[in-house]
């Protein structure tokens, strides 16, 4: 079952509260999509914990309801 792109953002949010999410349905299909995600949690964190977080804020979902997230992570430029 695919998931749709405010579901993937209520889940990042959920997880990492003052998170900015965008999410781009990349085929119009609801399994292959790209997140960019702004958090002040990433602050002091690889880039591979910053998409650990994300990873597991989707509970299980990667691979299974989601097929495909090209993920992007950034600090906020202010933190």
């Amino acid at each position: 079952m695919a998931m749709d792109a405010v579901e993937i953002e209520r889940l990042i949010r959920d997880s990492i509260p003052d998170a900015q999410v965008t999410i781009q349905d990349l085929r119009g299909d609801g399994d292959h999509y790209a997140a960019y995600v702004v958090s002040p949690a990433f602050v002091g964190k690889t880039r591979v914990q910053q998409h650990q977080m994300v990873y597991a804020a989707l509970r299980g979902s990667m691979g299974e309801a989601l097929h495909a997230l090209a993920l992007q992570t950034a600090v906020p430029d202010n933190a």
